[in-house]
């Protein structure tokens, strides 16, 4: 056989048999690495999936526990600060509903300031219609009807209990005042006629009626009192007049006038 051909067949020999080493280093090389690969999917999966992760997670809980039976101080910042969030969540929410009770109280408070100011142009009305119409009484001074409903009633609850002392018709000043504004007329004038027709309810002809109003009687004075001022705001107008008096006692008319209107100065 020739040398050069010797020489190749023994070439070819020598990188077959170094190909055979490679492959078999490649599986054992394979081999290996699929078992390490599978020791972490085994230790992953003692841990539920967290790896490493579980040495961290244990210390944590030790901790947690060595809190809980060690002391409190941990416990008690989170408490802190959760009181804290509690009471500014608290007090955000009490804020709030003292804003609307606020608030509707303001939107009361306007609603009966406007009812009084309408209240109040009402019976100003009233009494300048009187006065085109008959003239204002000589010598009776003028009503205030600017000062709002509380004063208006506290001022003339004051006069009016004033004229009554010692009779039936005692701290009725009240009613006597509520009924004058409800009504727009002047305060003095059923006060006045009870005067002229009753003595200041010392001879009623009914029960609580110490206006001759009528032919009935009441079961309080507060009734009575109410009645009267309303029924003399409609049947006849804001304050007395010659007019009135004929229409209210036709016999007698003048020295009812002048009887009334000389007790409703003296309020």
């Amino acid at each position: 056989m020739p040398k050069a051909i010797k020489n190749t067949n023994t070439m070819k020999k020598v990188l077959f048999a170094l190909a055979i080493c490679i492959v078999v280093m490649l599986c054992f090389l394979f081999v290996a690495v699929q078992a390490a690969s599978a020791g972490n999917r085994l230790q992953d999966s003692s841990s539920f999936g967290i790896g490493n992760n579980r040495f961290s997670i244990d210390a944590q809980v030790g901790v947690i526990a060595n809190g809980e039976f060690e002391g409190s101080e941990h416990f008690d910042s989170e408490n802190t600060s959760l009181a804290t969030y509690s009471t500014r969540d608290i007090s955000t929410a009490i804020s709030a509903i003292s804003f609307r009770i606020e608030s509707a109280a303001q939107a009361a408070a306007e609603a009966a300031k406007a009812e009084e100011m309408v209240k109040a142009n009402i019976a100003k009305n009233r009494r300048n219609e009187h006065a085109r119409a008959f003239g204002m009484p000589s010598g009776l001074s003028e009503v205030n009807w600017d000062v709002g409903r509380m004063a208006f009633v506290a001022e003339w609850t004051v006069r009016i209990n004033a004229y009554f002392i010692g009779t039936p018709l005692a701290d009725t000043g009240e009613f006597f005042a509520n009924a004058a504004w409800e009504n727009g007329i002047d305060p003095r004038w059923s006060p006045a006629i009870s005067n002229t027709e009753s003595g200041k309810g010392f001879h009623c002809f009914r029960s609580h009626n110490a206006w001759g109003w009528g032919d009935s009687g009441w079961g309080s004075w507060e009734d009575a009192i109410y009645s009267h001022v309303a029924g003399l705001s409609s049947s006849y107008g804001y304050t007395i007049s010659t007019s009135y008096a004929e229409k209210y006692c036709p016999p007698n008319s003048d020295n009812w006038y002048a009887n009334t209107l000389s007790e409703m100065c003296k309020i």
